[in-house]
């Protein structure tokens, strides 16, 4: 279903009755809060909801449990949204251009393989997100980074393998001087051989 480049400003609660829909588009619309009937969707595996106004997700987010693409890019998020690390098959979360502020400790728990976090203003990473057992794709780019606020762990002990960072508060080449920089660097060539 494509609602596209609307002026939708609410979704009616009967979207829940969708319940076969397997694809969603709300690019380019008014929203401000999502109903939380769309947790009926069960079968939903693709949602784009990019430029619209959104703050939040509702509680119900946490039930599209074959979601597995989400575009919020272009929004007015402030915090990362928790509903998010429930998903256990989402492959590429794309939360570019919102106002998040940090990435909490519960992105562990993130099943996620690509993470687009650019364009915020997270000054703060959780060291936890380390841990996160699918994550190979963290983008951060032009956000309030320090240097100092990059974890170790992202670097030393992640399965990270593409860690985007230009446009922060420091220069790309200090990267380097970071602890676990070589052994991160091992899986970025490493990836890239797969894939030439």
């Amino acid at each position: 279903m494509d609602l596209s480049g609307n002026k939708i400003e609410t979704i009616a609660s009967v979207i829940g009755r969708f319940a076969a829909l397997k694809s969603l588009n709300l690019n380019g619309n008014k929203l401000a809060v999502l109903p939380e009937e769309l947790g009926k969707l069960k079968k939903l595996e693709v949602l784009h909801l990019n430029s619209n106004a959104l703050k939040q997700l509702p509680s119900s987010f946490g039930q599209l449990t074959v979601l597995k693409t989400l575009s919020l890019s272009g929004n007015q998020l402030r915090e990362f949204p928790l509903q998010l690390c429930r998903l256990r098959h989402l492959d590429v979360v794309d939360l570019s251009k919102n106002r998040i502020q940090r990435l909490p400790d519960e992105l562990e728990q993130l099943q996620a393989i690509e993470l687009n976090v650019n364009q915020n203003q997270i000054s703060q990473i959780s060291p936890l997100i380390s841990r996160s057992p699918r994550l190979k794709v963290l983008r951060l780019e032009e956000n309030c980074l320090e240097i100092s606020m990059i974890p170790v762990s992202i670097l030393a002990d992640s399965q990270i393998s593409l860690l985007a960072v230009e446009g922060n508060l420091f220069e790309i080449k200090n990267l380097r001087d970071l602890e676990g920089y070589e052994k991160y660097m091992e899986r970025f060539t490493a990836t890239k051989k797969k894939f030439t």
